[in-house]
C-alpha cells in the first residue's frame, strides 16, 4: 500500500474510532469519512462494511491494550507501582468505555477471527503483566486481564450530561478506588 493510501487508511480507523466513541456506533459513514478528509469512495475502497471498519477500530484499540501490557511488563520490575499505576491510567485513556459501548453491535455476535486472535493475544498479554503485579504484591489474585479490562471499560463509560456536571472528577474517583480495591 502506497503511504498517501496507508495514511488516508489510518485517518479514517482514528476518526471512525473517535466517532464511534462520541456518537455511537450508528454514526454516518459519510460522517466519518468527511472527519478523516476522504471521500466516501475512498472509505469503501478501504472498508466494505460498517462491520469491517468496526473490525479495524476494534483491532487498533487492542493493539493499544497490549501495547501498553507489554511496555508495563518490560518496566514492572524496576518501578511496580509507578508501572502499575502508569497502565491503569494508560487504559483509562483509551476510552475503553465509551469504545465498548459503540462497537457492541459489531464484536458482540458475529466476532471476526482477527478480532478474536488479537483479543486473545491481548488478553494474554495483560494476563502476563498482572502475574508480575501479583508477584511485587500489586494486585489481588483473583484478578483476571478480561474483569480488569472490562472494569475500566465500566469506569470510563460515557454518563449523561448531568450525572457529568454533578461529579466531574467521578472517573478519576473510581479509578482511585478501583487502584485501591486491587490490592491484595
Amino acid at each position: 500500500m502506497r503511504s498517501d493510501a496507508a495514511k488516508r487508511r489510518q485517518a479514517i480507523i482514528r476518526e471512525a474510532r473517535r466517532l464511534f466513541a462520541a456518537e455511537g456506533s450508528d454514526v454516518a459513514l459519510e460522517h466519518i469519512a468527511e472527519a478523516a478528509g476522504v471521500g466516501i469512495a475512498t472509505l469503501y475502497r478501504n472498508f466494505d462494511s460498517r462491520a469491517a471498519l468496526a473490525d479495524e477500530v476494534s483491532l487498533s484499540i487492542l493493539g493499544e491494550i497490549q501495547d501498553a501490557a507489554d511496555e508495563a511488563l518490560d518496566l514492572i520490575g524496576s518501578a511496580p507501582d509507578t508501572t502499575w499505576v502508569d497502565f491503569v491510567h494508560r487504559l483509562v485513556d483509551l476510552d475503553l468505555g465509551a469504545l465498548a459501548a459503540a462497537l457492541a453491535d459489531f464484536v458482540a455476535d458475529e466476532i471476526s477471527g482477527p478480532v478474536r486472535d488479537s483479543q486473545a493475544r491481548t488478553l494474554a498479554g495483560v494476563e502476563k503483566l498482572l502475574a508480575a503485579a501479583r508477584s511485587e504484591g500489586l494486585v489481588r489474585p483473583d484478578l483476571g486481564a478480561l474483569e480488569l479490562v472490562l472494569a475500566i471499560g465500566m469506569i470510563t463509560r460515557p454518563q449523561p450530561d448531568a450525572i457529568r456536571q454533578a461529579t466531574p472528577g467521578l472517573v478519576p474517583q473510581l479509578v482511585s478506588i478501583f487502584l485501591a480495591g486491587m490490592r491484595p
